[in-house]
């Protein structure tokens, strides 16, 4: 089981470092249509559609990687303050909820997906852009969060457990208990 998780997190961090690397080509996109519109005169029908496109892969391929990273929000206020494994037993009981977003999630972006693909779907803009792409990408994402939120339930009962949580298999292990400091020897 170990190696399976420690595949999926490693997976799911290339996919988010390299999906990363989207946002200097929407950047890239969006000056290229600036300069186009205002230097040139002549601005491109093609650069904002397929930056937003790239967005919409960046946005939902990323959410397996920020799980494994412990990337995504919390109310830090209740949440940061409380113990590590207080912390672990709130992430068990709000695992429900993450089950049920990510089966809607899986659910409906494989009708999106599959819709899309048998139309070849494209948008309506003059460049005619394909959508079916970006849209065959939401049940892979979610099927990579999925993945990713059992690893980090097992993490979580690990850790009431008091077992060791190796980063490289189970992501990020969280912040420390709130009132463990760590201070630097006096003298030194």
């Amino acid at each position: 089981m170990f190696l399976l998780a420690s595949a999926i997190t490693r997976i799911n961090r290339f996919i988010g470092r390299w999906a990363s690397l989207a946002v200097l080509v929407i950047f890239a996109l969006l000056l290229a249509d600036v300069v186009l519109r205002y230097l040139v005169g002549q601005p491109a029908i093609w650069t904002a559609e397929l930056a937003t496109l790239i967005f919409g892969v960046y946005a939902i391929i990323g959410g397996g990687y920020l799980l494994a990273e412990r990337g995504h929000v919390n109310v830090d206020i209740f949440y940061g303050a409380l113990a590590r494994k207080r912390r672990a037993l709130l992430d068990i009981l709000t695992f429900p909820l993450f089950i049920l977003f990510v089966g809607v999630l899986l659910w409906q972006g494989w009708t999106i997906a599959s819709e899309s693909i048998a139309d070849m779907e494209r948008s309506n803009s003059v460049w005619k852009a394909p959508l079916w792409p970006t849209k065959a990408l939401i049940p892979v994402a979610a099927v990579l969060l999925l993945l990713q939120g059992f690893i980090r339930l097992w993490s979580d009962i690990r850790v009431l457990m008091n077992k060791p949580i190796p980063d490289d298999v189970f992501g990020l292990p969280g912040a420390p208990d709130p009132d463990e400091t760590t201070t630097p020897e006096a003298g030194k």
